[in-house]
């Protein structure tokens, strides 16, 4: 391994406990979408200890940081998260599904690892740029709210990313891999009818029901599914049906809407089809409403020149290793939910002959923990969900990889991962995490060439242009 990128491997060794510690305080912290002021506050407190320049409240979300260091370009940006999800509160390190606190959040997606790899990483880079004569700077970003707050796309919206040479970030998953292809964006919207109340045997015609004006908007969503693209998605739920009382017509409801497709300004014109529902569900019922956007987000740009040197890295340091009682703890939790014995990765699902790698390397190992890293897969992949890093995609090269934080096929947003996320496999994963995003950004830095590489192939697949999903005057906000 080179020198460069041994001082950063070897400062993130040294701060490993530093890491894991932070992680845990995440965990335990369990803080909603734009609700993160300890995790935030944490992060900026021991970056500010570890000499990095630390500006909070950036674009105006309270809970969101930059943390930079280092002089010059290139400039490269690592992605942290932090942010919990409802009602997934779970002892640590359980076989069973056992709340900490009663209805409280849990980690279920994993950013409280997915953090703390991203400091790991900043940790890395600040050590090889300290003892290297090499100009450039790293940025860590704190990114709250990515479930249900989208503060990337704010701060895309605000420019944020356009001056970076690139970005990287990880996302704690069930299999070692560099992430690849598209996904969906993702436009959120809820809508707060008014009308009357009355009694509903007794005056009817003087009501005028909300109620009815959500289920005629939801009737007419319906008949939009047969009208748009087979990979967009609309979903909804109803957040206020008005009340428990059938004899009084509901003088208020409402709903909230997401709506998806494969492209960011696809998903912009699909929205504005569903306002116009909604304003014909109020004209029907001679109610009125309220229009509260709440965020959007845009699809992923793939960037197959920072994939590269993302792989390269990973495969040069290896994977995370665990011990036999960790072994058996993932074995075990693998056993809590169906689908354990799936193929895991972008490369199983798109490629007949990778598949056949990944199921030789799953059988070879033996453990529901996947300890290998899958083939590398450079073809045509997408995925329905979504992620603010899309935003982020649109406006510098940007490239992500995987690490094994859960055991195979352990469902996302689940009470397993909630488990696993406070226990030395989650904590491996983190720090392994920042080993590979560190030694790719030494690498950024020490040949430029790449980076205009990846700026080319940026530049051509970004030809038309970013259409933002975030109107001019919108902040995040939470829903109701």
């Amino acid at each position: 391994m080179q020198q460069e990128k041994k001082t950063a491997i070897d400062a993130i060794e040294q701060k490993a406990s530093l890491v894991c510690e932070v992680a845990d305080h995440i965990w335990d912290y369990a803080e909603l979408s734009l609700q993160e002021v300890r995790s935030a506050a944490l992060y900026c407190e021991v970056l500010e200890k570890e000499g990095f320049h630390v500006e909070k409240g950036i674009c105006g979300i309270e809970t969101a940081f930059s943390a930079s260091y280092g002089s010059g370009r290139p400039l490269i940006g690592i992605l942290a998260e932090y942010d919990a999800l409802s009602g997934l509160s779970q002892e640590a390190g359980s076989l069973v599904r056992k709340e900490r606190i009663s209805g409280g959040s849990g980690h279920g997606c994993g950013h409280n690892l997915l953090g703390a790899g991203a400091f790991a990483a900043a940790l890395g880079i600040k050590a090889f740029l300290e003892r290297s004569s090499c100009p450039g700077t790293v940025i860590l970003y704190g990114c709250p709210g990515e479930e249900g707050g989208a503060a990337k796309a704010f701060m895309a919206r605000d420019g944020v990313w356009r001056d970076l040479d690139a970005a990287l970030t990880w996302h704690p998953e069930d299999v070692n891999e560099v992430e690849t292809g598209s996904s969906n964006s993702c436009i959120q919207v809820q809508y707060k009818f008014t009308g009357m109340a009355s009694h509903a045997s007794g005056a009817p015609e003087k009501g005028r029901s909300a109620l009815d004006a959500v289920e005629l908007m939801n009737i007419g969503v319906q008949f939009l599914r047969e009208h748009m693209s087979d990979r967009a998605r609309i979903h909804y739920a109803i957040t206020d049906a008005g009340g428990c009382s059938p004899n009084v017509v509901q003088p208020r409801a409402s709903v909230l809407y997401m709506v998806r497709s494969n492209h960011v300004s696809e998903a912009v014109e699909l929205q504005a089809r569903v306002d116009r529902i909604a304003e014909g569900a109020a004209l029907m019922t001679d109610t009125t409403f309220e229009r509260k956007f709440i965020d959007g987000l845009a699809d992923t740009v793939t960037n197959h020149t920072l994939e590269r040197v993302l792989y390269d890295n990973f495969s040069a340091l290896g994977v995370p290793q665990y011990t036999k009682e960790e072994l058996e703890y993932a074995d075990a939790l693998a056993k809590t939910y169906p689908g354990s014995e799936g193929l895991p990765g972008v490369a199983a699902e798109n490629d007949e002959k990778l598949r056949e790698e990944v199921a030789v390397l799953r059988k070879e190992y033996g453990h529901a923990m996947n300890a290998f890293l899958a083939p590398f897969y450079q073809g045509e992949a997408f995925k329905a969900g979504s992620t603010d890093v899309g935003d982020v995609s649109w406006l510098t090269p940007t490239a992500q990889i995987h690490v094994a934080a859960w055991p195979n096929g352990c469902p996302g947003h689940s009470w397993q991962n909630v488990s696993c996320d406070c226990t030395e496999i989650g904590h491996k994963a983190a720090v392994h995490a920042g080993k590979v995003l560190a030694a790719s950004a030494v690498e950024l830095f020490l040949h430029p060439e790449i980076l205009e590489e990846a700026r080319k192939e940026f530049e051509k697949r970004t030809a038309e242009g970013y259409t933002c999903p975030i109107p001019a005057d919108a902040v995040p906000v939470i829903p109701d």
